[in-house]
């Protein structure tokens, strides 16, 4: 870990104008496409009321400190110090926290926390498009009300041109993303700021006061709107998880003097125009502009939906990465997009199943009014997970005292608690949507892990350990040296692979050279190219090899191997791999409850096949099967 007073510098050369505009394109889509729903919604909890100065002002107010407090103090100033070898994320905060852990039950609890938050990101992963498409379609309403019964086509036509054009990758589309996010938000910061100029008086709901006082005054009422006013701070983890990207400086300067300024001038500038009319209620965000600017304003909306959807995307597929390496999801299919950019990758199955979940969440809830419903509980549940992996890490690794920690980490999750509270009571309108998305990935990725490490205990209790076969193997006169280069993996370095006990026992051969490789996760994001590999010589003729990657890392075994360079004596073209293929079935007394059992065993078989995880030639790869009761 490095000192948190240095900034990373990002990952790739550009100017600080072209790492502005990608940090605007990729980071802030989410959170700078809210004021197409946010305030809107949150009026909405005021049906039957009569809109005055007290309402607007106080849910300006609360937007303004909600900023302010969740994404300013929490995630710009103090969670973005919480850097994994430059890397942020919730998983990556969850493998920092981890590691200061002072005991094993200590680093499942943390373990646990992780693994709810990324359950949550994968739902928000699919409400995000959904409510940011519909919301920005909508605006035809406004614009030309005769295509108003074309919203939900038009809506759909896009989602399914968004997720088509992902196998492709974001490389050339995303030349594009800082351009159009850059117009966005000075669009944004123009239309509010002519509203302000007209009432500048909006101004005063700067002040905390008007939020205090609709909250005396409303009291349950106001307390039911925060579950809408959190709508206007979606998209703050994303400051955090796309930190490995450009580095903490372009974020945070991006937030505090672009984004955030725009974000104020649009919530006030829709307050403002509601101080004047009212009835603007309807749409206050498309009613900023013009009617002749308005059908511009719905393309250009449009545009940055879908590039707030792409982003989100994209974090979906990471976060799938990253799981599968830190043993939380079995292996899937990870097709690399660009030949320059490790990170820029595209996952097939996440790809459709993503694809499905937003489809089927517009047609369900058909406009964006009715999935407002449904996003606040997955955004503030990954608040809460956040705001406890923080507070372990400033206190256990930054050296804070615990009274320190608890207070500022204890009064963010309070706040925190609070939003998550407001939204439980929009469950039956559509908020059982992220909890039923967040338990049912918690059940797979917990019961996965389970498992795996039910096999793996398995295995060492059935395995022998390679020292006293090393020293058994110049005995034996019945195995026989052949020709060639061995490579088993292991999941352990050791014992004998099983692999290769089962080729003895069936073929009586040996090569005559042979390599054990172990593929390593570490709780490092990236492992340098120098450390990736340890060689290690066992016995005339056979090596242990130690490969260790990032749990944002693809592994590439055969690639890996020829770094090691010839002295290694690795030939790719005189080279078998002899891999183990586990044949699971469910054992008489099993350690996993019958549901658990069911769906370790539904996700082993549907694994993708660890030749084309560790990408292997698979005509190079020999595999032995053995039956595995659990």
């Amino acid at each position: 870990m490095t000192d948190p007073a240095l900034e990373y510098a990002p990952k790739h050369s550009a100017t600080q104008a072209s790492q502005w505009l990608a940090v605007l394109g990729v980071v802030y889509g989410d959170i700078g496409t809210s004021p197409l729903y946010a305030l809107k919604s949150s009026m909405q909890v005021f049906e039957g009321v009569a809109i005055s100065e007290t309402e607007i002002l106080g849910i300006l107010s609360l937007f303004f400190w909600s900023l302010i407090l969740i994404v300013t103090v929490k995630y710009v100033m103090l969670v973005m110090r919480a850097d994994n070898h430059g890397e942020g994320g919730i998983l990556a905060l969850m493998a920092l926290a981890q590691r200061v852990a002072v005991n094993t039950a200590m680093r499942n609890t943390l373990a646990l926390i992780g693994i709810v938050g990324a359950g949550l990101f994968f739902g928000d992963g699919i409400i995000t498009p959904a409510i940011s498409v519909l919301s920005a379609v909508e605006g035809l309403e406004v614009a030309a009300p005769t295509l108003q019964q074309y919203v939900l086509p038009i809506s759909i036509a896009v989602i399914i041109a968004l997720f088509a054009m992902q196998y492709r990758g974001t490389h050339s589309v995303g030349r594009v993303f800082g351009p159009i996010m850059a117009l966005w938000f000075i669009v944004l910061a123009v239309l509010g700021g002519i509203q302000i100029a007209d009432r500048p008086d909006v101004l005063l709901a700067v002040s905390p006061w008007y939020a205090i006082r609709l909250c005396v005054i409303y009291k349950y009422l106001a307390f039911v709107v925060l579950g809408a006013v959190v709508l206007c701070v979606t998209g703050a983890e994303a400051l955090y998880a796309d930190m490995g990207h450009f580095g903490r400086r372009p974020i945070r300067h991006s937030w505090t003097f672009i984004v955030l300024p725009s974000l104020v001038l649009c919530y006030f500038g829709q307050g403002a125009l509601l101080l004047r009319d009212p009835a603007a209620v309807a749409n206050p965000f498309f009613l900023l502009a013009p009617e002749w600017a308005r059908l511009p304003l719905v393309i250009l909306a449009t545009a940055a939906t879908v590039i707030a959807s792409q982003a989100v995307i994209s974090g979906a597929y990471s976060a799938t990465r990253q799981c599968m390496q830190l043993g939380f999801l079995p292996r899937l299919t990870v097709r690399h997009t660009s030949n320059i950019e490790e990170g820029q990758i595209y996952v097939p199955r996440v790809n459709s199943a993503l694809m499905v979940g937003v489809l089927a969440l517009v047609v369900l809830f058909k406009t964006s009014d009715n999935l407002a419903s449904a996003y606040g509980i997955a955004v503030t549940g990954t608040f809460l997970c956040t705001a406890m992996l923080a507070m372990v890490v400033f206190r256990r690794e930054f050296g804070w005292s615990r009274t320190l920690a608890v207070v500022v980490f204890g009064s963010l999750f309070m706040i925190d608690g609070v939003f998550f509270a407001a939204n439980t009571l929009k469950i039956v309108e559509g908020g059982w949507v992220p909890l039923v998305l967040g338990i049912s990935l918690i059940a797979l990725m917990t019961s996965w892990k389970r498992g795996r490490d039910l096999l793996l205990a398995r295995w060492r209790q059935d395995s022998m350990p390679i020292a006293p076969f090393l020293a058994r193997l110049p005995q034996s006169r019945s195995i026989i040296r052949v020709p060639g280069l061995a490579v088993f993996l292991t999941g352990n370095q050791d014992y004998v692979p099983t692999s290769l006990l089962h080729n003895l026992k069936h073929n009586k051969v040996l090569h005559e050279k042979v390599m054990f490789v172990t593929v390593q996760t570490t709780d490092r994001p990236e492992e340098p190219a120098e450390q990736r590999a340890t060689v290690e010589e066992l016995a005339p003729g056979i090596h242990r090899v130690m490969l260790r990657y990032g749990f944002m890392e693809s592994p590439n075994i055969p690639r890996a191997l020829e770094d090691l360079g010839p002295e290694a004596g690795f030939d790719p073209m005189r080279a078998s791999y002899f891999l183990g293929r586990e044949v699971l079935v469910p054992g008489m007394a099993p350690n996993l409850s019958w549901w658990r059992r069911w769906l370790f065993l539904w996700l082993a078989r549907n694994a993708v096949p660890a030749t084309e995880f560790f990408r292997i030639p698979s005509d190079r790869v020999v595999e032995l099967g053995v039956r595995v009761a659990i």
